[in-house]
């Protein structure tokens, strides 16, 4: 097969299931959707900067692995297991704390961090499977391109996503604190879960012996917790959306319709779609606006609770003006 060739097969193969997982989690996200300039900048980042440096630094700090190994590919497999771990997940939260750091404003609540950990780490996996799929064909033919395609986009493919999502959750549960020490140790915890879950994987495939039915253990067990810890966050979102837009009906910010609407996922697609059909396209889009309004003011009522800041104030004073202009145009 000519380079050529086995580039672009390769990089379809790699590109269609990651727009696949990518539709996934950003549909997760039920009340409000992240800016889309975020997410495309986390995933920019894990898919292009922080492949180059993760290939610069695992050989520059690999070096010394194969000055004292005796052959290449047992310091190759010491890189995977114990350089790898470190430098590529600490590259992927360079782009988490850039957010913490610049638009902490976007982590309203622990699944906001989950989905940018998650962004950063499907731009990761996307480039890096290229390179290793074409490195198989050259190794072993169709045949072991093939397997490594299965393994790398079904079996593993959450992986990357699964590691740096608990160093975003990390950065999120650090942003809603309001206690010093949890916003020391939580990200530190996040970055230390994701490193360990990395090196688990790389060391059990890496054995070659039953340790590799472990790596079916740590990742589907690792995705499995993820999972649980996503729900229970989607809980906490809408309870928050509940409880504190209570009060907005009260304040005649909202009409009590309009609140029921915004309480359920559901319903506000369905009302959304609604306006799509019967009022068109703006009427959709205002229709979106307004419940994203919502949800990020019952997120800045909460996080007023907690911190009592006056940029939240002043947030909550705006979302309330702009919530009562676009409900003019939805009733």
């Amino acid at each position: 097969m000519p380079d050529s060739t086995l580039l672009l097969i390769s990089i379809l193969a790699a590109v269609i299931p990651t727009l696949f997982y990518v539709s996934i989690v950003y549909m997760v996200d039920r009340y409000e959707k992240e800016p889309a300039w975020l997410l495309a900048a986390a995933f920019f980042w894990g898919a292009v900067p922080s492949v180059v440096l993760a290939v610069l630094l695992n050989t520059l700090l690999g070096i010394p692995l194969y000055v004292l190994a005796s052959d290449g590919p047992f310091a190759d497999t010491a890189v995977a297991i114990f350089v790898a771990p470190v430098v590529e997940e600490s590259l992927k939260g360079l782009a988490l704390l850039a957010i913490f750091l610049f638009w902490r404003q976007e982590i309203d609540s622990p699944l906001d961090g989950i989905i940018y950990g998650a962004m950063v780490g499907l731009g990761f996996a996307m480039v890096e499977n290229v390179f290793y799929f074409m490195a198989e064909y050259w190794r072993g033919g169709t045949a072991t391109w093939g397997i490594n395609v299965f393994l790398r986009t079904v079996v593993f493919g959450l992986n990357h996503a699964l590691f740096s999502a608990f160093a975003g959750l990390g950065i999120a549960v650090a942003r809603l604190s309001p206690r010093l020490w949890v916003k020391l140790v939580a990200p530190v915890l996040g970055w230390g879960t994701a490193v360990f879950l990395h090196f688990m994987h790389n060391l059990t495939v890496a054995s070659g012996t039953v340790l590799v039915c472990l790596s079916f253990v740590f990742d589907w067990g690792g995705l499995a917790l993820l999972l649980v810890i996503t729900f229970w966050a989607l809980i906490q979102e809408r309870s928050w959306i509940k409880t504190y837009l209570a009060e907005e009906v009260a304040l005649n910010t909202l009409t009590v319709t309009q609140y029921r609407l915004a309480c359920s996922g559901h319903q506000r697609a369905l009302f959304s779609l609604e306006m799509l059909f019967t009022k068109g396209w703006r009427a959709n889009r205002r229709s979106a606006r307004f419940f994203h309004r919502c949800s990020e003011l019952a997120y800045k009522k909460h996080h007023q609770q907690l911190f009592a800041d006056k940029q939240s104030a002043a947030a909550i004073a705006r979302l309330r003006r702009e919530i009562n202009q676009l409900s003019q145009f939805l009733r």
